[in-house]
């Protein structure tokens, strides 16, 4: 089964960035898109971007214009580059497969807080 290591969260002040990364153990081109979600304190699972193996992204309406996605098919890594973060962008963020299908796998993800 793929393994994904998703990294580079932290704490930072509204109005900050972070690059998340999520490096994947096998060719993310198997997959027909990966996707960015997240999971704040009390809330669902949600999901936040997605990217195809073509570079196409889409986007929850609440990070259109914050949050850029992308990918490297040598390094089979997606990334996402987070901008102008607010507080209730507080969550951790995990990647998988987009859609999500029937997979019950989940990373550890990376945690990120905004606050001042």
């Amino acid at each position: 089964q793929v393994q994904l290591v998703e990294s580079g969260g932290g704490v930072v002040q509204p109005g900050g960035s972070l690059r998340l990364s999520c490096a994947s153990s096998e060719n993310i081109n198997i997959m027909v898109a990966m996707g960015w979600y997240r999971q704040a304190p009390g809330k669902q699972r949600e999901w936040v971007a997605a990217i195809s193996r073509g570079g196409s992204t889409n986007y929850h309406d609440s990070v259109k214009g914050r949050f850029t996605a992308s990918r490297d098919n040598i390094k089979d890594t997606i990334y996402l580059q987070m901008n102008s973060l607010k507080p209730e962008d507080t969550a951790v963020y995990y990647c998988n497969q987009y859609p999500l299908g029937s997979t019950t796998y989940w990373g550890q993800g990376t945690q990120v807080t905004v606050s001042s």
